[in-house]
């Protein structure tokens, strides 16, 4: 293994706990059982205090998602021409 290949995987499992972290930390889109009887859980300050949060969590998330792919894909290309 190259020093390349130990660093991209050291970034790969960086890049993947960050990515479990943002999807935990968001917010759920389904009711779960309050959607069965008819129960609303949402106030108003859920409704407009998270919408930023979520919205910047989203972003960040598809953003930390792209660099994985882009990474592993990186990682692919340098194992096969570096041996």
């Amino acid at each position: 293994m190259s020093v390349l290949q130990i660093v991209g995987g050291a970034l790969l499992l960086l890049a993947s706990i960050i990515i479990i972290v943002l999807v935990m930390l968001q917010e759920s889109k389904d009711r779960g059982l309050s959607g069965l009887t008819g129960g609303s859980t949402e106030s108003y300050l859920d409704t407009n205090g998270n919408r930023t949060r979520d919205a910047q969590l989203s972003r960040f998330t598809k953003f930390v998602a792209i660099a994985f792919f882009v990474l592993c894909i990186a990682i692919n290309v340098v194992a096969v021409f570096v041996k």
